[in-house]
Parts: structure tokens; sequence; C-alpha cells
């Protein structure tokens, strides 16, 4: 009877190790495929092969018969501001903040640092980009919102990627079901897709920068989600509620 559970035991691990194996795989797949989309968005940038799209779907969101004026009414422009505002570093680094405060208060201090030290460092490797590519802005028509850095990658749209998505992994990992993770999920999705859109909507970023922006942050976020897992098996960082392995 010990033997058989024995066996029991060792064949269940041998099958969350198998399904551990596949996410880590699905993970690595998916950051190679968002890197790869990044590299060929910066190569088109570079080339000006991209300029044709850009034009197109900038001015498609403005009045063909005044390009200064934003489509729609004067309160779904207030409504794009406060989206974009979403994705700037106040709010954002504020956001991130207080997720760590709640970490530190609930004992889990090495995750903690973690989501310190991946949101940071995304915002250091966006603006590293930044200076790099040195895009000019978008001048075909007047910005709506006050901008001071280079174009590409958008920093909203980047930043907005990392911090939402990693934030929201990390917290649909306390959750047991999964009404409740794929809900924060794609509420962080959708979040990241506003602040994008608006960046464009608001003339001061192309297309092409918020889609590198969002490639590059979820490139980022979900590296920091394998390397979370990794750091979860070992025991490093603390595993998430109700987590028996510290892995998955």
């Amino acid at each position: 009877m010990r033997e058989i559970i024995r066996q029991s035991r060792r064949l269940r691990l041998a099958r969350l190790g198998s399904w551990v194996e596949r996410r880590t795989v699905a993970l690595i797949l998916a950051i190679s495929a968002a890197g790869w989309a990044f590299a060929e968005l910066a190569e088109a940038m570079a080339e000006g092969g991209a300029h044709a799209f850009d034009e197109r779907v900038l001015l498609w969101m403005r009045n063909p018969a005044d390009p200064s004026d934003p489509l729609g009414p004067p309160w779904f422009e207030e409504f794009a501001r406060d989206a974009t505002a979403l994705g700037g570093i106040g709010l954002l680094a504020f956001l991130t903040f207080a997720v760590a405060v709640f970490l530190g208060l609930t004992g889990r201090w090495r995750t903690m640092w973690f989501v310190l030290v991946a949101t940071g460092s995304g915002q250091l490797c966006s603006s590293f980009a930044k200076r790099f590519f040195d895009r000019p802005r978008p001048d075909l028509v007047p910005h709506e919102s006050f901008v001071y850095t280079a174009s590409f990658p958008s920093g909203h749209a980047m930043m907005a990627a990392v911090t939402y998505l990693t934030l929201a992994a990390l917290l649909a990992r306390s959750q047991p079901l999964f009404r409740v993770k794929l809900f924060l999920l794609v509420l962080a999705v959708i979040v990241t897709v506003m602040v994008g859109v608006s960046r464009v909507y608001l003339g001061v970023h192309w297309p092409t920068d918020v889609l590198a922006g969002w490639t590059a942050g979820s490139a980022w976020a979900l590296g920091c989600l394998l390397m979370a897992r990794w750091l979860r098996r070992r025991r490093i960082i603390e595993p998430a509620a109700g987590d028996r392995n510290g892995g998955g």
C-alpha cells in the first residue's frame, strides 16, 4: 500500500513538473515573439518603411476638414487625456509603490523588492531606448498633451504594459478562482491598450511608437514573470498564497 501511495505521489509530481515546463516554454516563446516584433518595428522605423502607415492611422483619428481637431466631441478628448494619464510615470510610480507597501505589510518583503526592481528597471530600459532611437515626435498635428522626450518607443505604452501586466500577474497568482485571474489580466490588457491608443489620438506618438512600446513592455513583463517563477521554485521570493510548490 505504501509503495502504491509513493508511486501515486511520484506520478502527480511528474505531471506537475511537465505542466510547469510547458508553461515555461510558452513564456519563452511569447517573449521571443514580442522581442522579434519590436526588432521588426524598430527596423521599419529606422528605414522609413512605416512612415506611410503612421501618417494614415494618425490622420484617420482626425477631422478630415481640420487635422488639428481630433475626432469626437470635447468630452471624448478629455477622456483620452484621462486615459493617457494612466500611463504617466507619476501614477505608475504611485501604484507600484502602493502595491509594494501592501506586499511589505503582508510580510512578502522579497516579492516587494522584486516588484520594485522589475518596474524600475523597465523604466530605465524605456528611457535608454528613447535616447538610442531618438525619433522626433509627430509633426502632422498639434500635440494635445505636453511631451519632452523622444518618440520611439512610447514610454506610456511600454510602462503601462510593464506595470499593469506585471502587477496583474502578481495579483492573479493569489486568487484561487480562474474567473478572477482572467478578470485581472483582461483588465490590465484593456488599460494598456487604452493608454497606447490615447497617445496616438492626442497626436503625441506615431502608431509604430505605441506598437513598439506594447511589444517591448509585454516582453519585459513576461520576462519578469518567468524570472519570478524561477525565483519562487527556489524559494528566493515568497510563493503566492495557496501555492504549495512555489512554482506554477
